[in-house]
């Protein structure tokens, strides 16, 4: 973010309101009343996990907020400064891993990356360990980036801000102003580029030159990364995530054609966007969204409130608008699309043809779905709740159960009807 008041003027200035939606979506509230929520991430089994800027991780299940935080750390709050960052590992319906990033108040001040075990909704006790300790914060409480995900390689990717200390971005020195990659237990892969010239745990930088890269992307089926960094006076940035890459910060913002740094794939000024805070891939196995939103990049801003749709080509188009401070967006398995808010709102959008197939009328399109087609049309079961026409012939056939499983397997388009 642009300073450390960022979050604190905005929340003042953009009351909550229903999003502007295109034509043919509609959006549910799933919860507004987590307390300042930085990060998200779905967790295999469904559940959408929420960070809040105050040490608390909360856990939404099955559309509620559950009352008892998932744990609750102790952390420095100041500024920009929290709980930032959470990741699934990969094998968590095996391990019940995931990995959060915050600040840790313990002298002197610093963010940290942590594993913890999942035992149901909470915490195992005493199962912290701590994978990385990053270097020493300096006076600014802002740009700490926190994002972090898994690549498809199976490695820890990690976002971190400079601390807005901008020689911090060029140097090999320390591990500020970097993407930092490392494997799951925290060591450092043998394969990252400067795991020759760097030294200790300087050899986890991937990427350097950025300035505070709050969140960014994994695509799901390429492991295409996608950087957002947030932007000094002029200009947002979406980077291509490169092994090695030196994106010019603070040398260089936004477009450039200097051949020493990468340029950016997208940016866009300022007024009234201010800070790229949310991107997604839109690639998931169920793709209820039309199919021009497919492989396309979602990403927000901060002080404008929208959220714009990157395509193929590099250019961006208007999405949704009227929502207050968003700071993360999510593509879930669902094919829906999650954004949340710093003032505590959980959205899901979705495609309001994503109903045609809800034919138990549980809120969902899915599997269970496919078995309420077959036990009508096999075993004389109860008639659809609601929809049915998911192929839009006009009338509700065995056609409807083909075309239901192939949308379901991710092989067909989504419901016509």
């Amino acid at each position: 973010m642009r300073n450390a008041l960022v979050f604190a003027v905005l929340m003042l200035s953009l009351p909550l309101c229903a999003a502007t939606l295109p034509s043919g979506f509609s959006e549910t509230i799933l919860t507004s009343t987590i307390s300042a929520p930085t990060a998200m991430a779905i967790a295999p089994d469904g559940r959408i996990f929420v960070c809040q800027q105050g040490g608390g991780l909360r856990v939404v299940k099955n559309g509620a907020l559950l009352a008892t935080p998932f744990v609750t750390l102790t952390v420095d709050a100041n500024g920009e400064r929290g709980l930032l960052g959470i990741a699934f590992d990969p094998d968590f319906l095996v391990n019940h891993y995931l990995y959060v990033y915050y600040t840790t108040p313990t002298p002197p001040v610093h963010n940290r990356i942590s594993r913890f075990t999942a035992n149901g909704d909470v915490a195992a006790a005493g199962s912290e360990v701590v994978l990385l300790d990053l270097n020493d914060l300096t006076g600014p409480t802002n740009h700490n980036g926190g994002a972090i995900h898994f690549g498809l390689d199976g490695k820890l990717y990690a976002a971190v801000g400079e601390n807005a200390t901008t020689s911090n971005s060029q140097t090999l020195s320390n591990l500020l102003g970097k993407v930092l990659r490392m494997n799951s237990d925290g060591t450092i892969p043998t394969d990252n580029p400067f795991y020759g010239t760097a030294t200790g745990n300087n050899r986890m930088i991937w990427a350097l030159g950025l300035r505070n890269p709050f969140t960014f992307g994994v695509h799901p089926n390429s492991g295409r990364i996608f950087i957002n960094d947030v932007g000094q006076s002029a200009w947002e940035e979406i980077n291509d995530g490169i092994a090695g890459a030196n994106y010019g910060w603070p040398n260089t913002e936004g477009p450039t054609t200097n051949p020493a740094y990468v340029s950016p794939l997208y940016a866009y000024g300022h007024s009234p966007a201010c800070a790229i805070a949310g991107g997604t891939f839109y690639a998931p196995e169920i793709r209820q969204f039309p199919s021009a939103n497919v492989e396309s990049y979602f990403f927000s801003d901060l002080c404008a409130g929208w959220i714009h749709r990157l395509d193929q080509t590099y250019a961006s188009n208007d999405f949704a608008t009227g929502i207050a401070n968003p700071v993360d967006l999510l593509t879930g398995p669902d094919g829906s699309l999650y954004y949340l808010t710093h003032g505590g709102t959980l959205g899901r959008i979705r495609s309001n043809k994503h109903s045609v197939g809800d034919v138990n009328g549980d809120g969902d399109t899915n599997d269970a779905d496919v078995f309420y087609l077959i036990n009508y049309f096999q075993a004389s079961g109860p008639a659809p709740v609601q929809g049915g026409d998911v192929d839009g012939s006009g009338q509700v056939t065995s056609a409807d159960l083909t075309y239901l499983i192939a949308y379901l397997l991710g092989r067909g388009p989504a419901p016509a009807g």
